[in-house]
């Protein structure tokens, strides 16, 4: 990219260099509204899908010049591009090995209501309580973009959909579908429930098999914490406990098991 209109940042030390790096931090993403995204992928999504919550792309020349459909994509768009050094871009990156490409956007989570209005008739959503690993909250996002969910509701108790590790475990699904988060577990569930959504706790010790779960109609998987599942008083109110048959394993981990029963709504949809 060596376009001499765009501003070429040089300095690491830069107050706009520190905001953006800042931006691996909670704090400084619910305070500014913003937060990163980063590999050409994932920001290909964020321009490909909510182009408008970018707030800028940022570029070092020989990520520009392989990627040139981001920046074109970005100036159609109306959004600023800038060209780095490559050591600036080392220092607004969060992981250790950055692609060259990264961009500043504004958060894309959506109010409850909303999420849950795209639950269609035949549809299925994902409930994520407390999920604290960035890895597996990003992948379970991922299977529900890929396996056709209309919704993911994220409760207050989970981690930030827009921590740098979960963007990047996305590979911008976060891009593709609605996505609630802040809300407590018990409201999540009631919400449902109004809806007329049909909650099915994802449960090892579950009652009810994977095949005989009964996927038509409207419902949602609520999937729990890595370490110890869902808590009683959560897998309790749920309209049935699903277990997914294994013969070998003791346990699947959450983003297998969300990837299993996501792939059977998917499934049961489409006969």
């Amino acid at each position: 990219m060596s376009d001499p209109d765009l501003p070429l940042l040089s300095n690491p030390r830069s107050e706009r260099v520190r905001q953006v790096a800042a931006l691996g931090r909670r704090a400084a993403r619910q305070r500014s509204g913003t937060f990163l995204v980063e590999g050409p992928q994932a920001v290909r999504e964020l321009l490909g899908y909510a182009a408008g919550s970018a707030r800028g792309l940022y570029l070092t020349a020989e990520a520009g010049e392989r990627h040139r459909e981001l920046v074109d994509a970005a100036v159609a768009a109306g959004r600023p591009v800038h060209r780095c050094t490559e050591p600036v871009l080392a220092a607004m990156a969060d992981t250790g090995s950055p692609q060259g490409v990264l961009a500043v956007a504004e958060r894309v989570d959506v109010p409850l209501a909303r999420a849950l209005d795209a639950v269609g008739e035949d549809g299925f959503a994902v409930v994520l309580t407390h999920v604290r690993d960035p890895g597996n909250a990003g992948t379970v996002l991922r299977g529900a973009s890929a396996f056709g969910a209309d919704a993911v509701l994220v409760s207050d108790a989970s981690v930030d959909v827009h921590n740098p590790k979960v963007v990047r475990s996305t590979v911008g699904a976060l891009f593709h579908l609605p996505v609630s988060v802040g809300t407590p577990v018990g409201e999540l569930l009631a919400a449902c429930r109004e809806r007329g959504i049909r909650l099915l706790a994802a449960d090892g010790s579950g009652e009810t098999v994977l095949p005989d779960a009964g996927l038509t109609g409207r419902h949602a998987w609520v999937m729990g914490n890595e370490a110890w599942g869902l808590p009683p008083e959560v897998s309790s109110g749920c309209d049935a406990r699903v277990r997914i048959p294994i013969t070998r394993a003791e346990s699947l981990n959450l983003a297998m098991a969300a990837t299993v029963c996501l792939h059977a709504s998917a499934a049961a949809r489409s006969s």
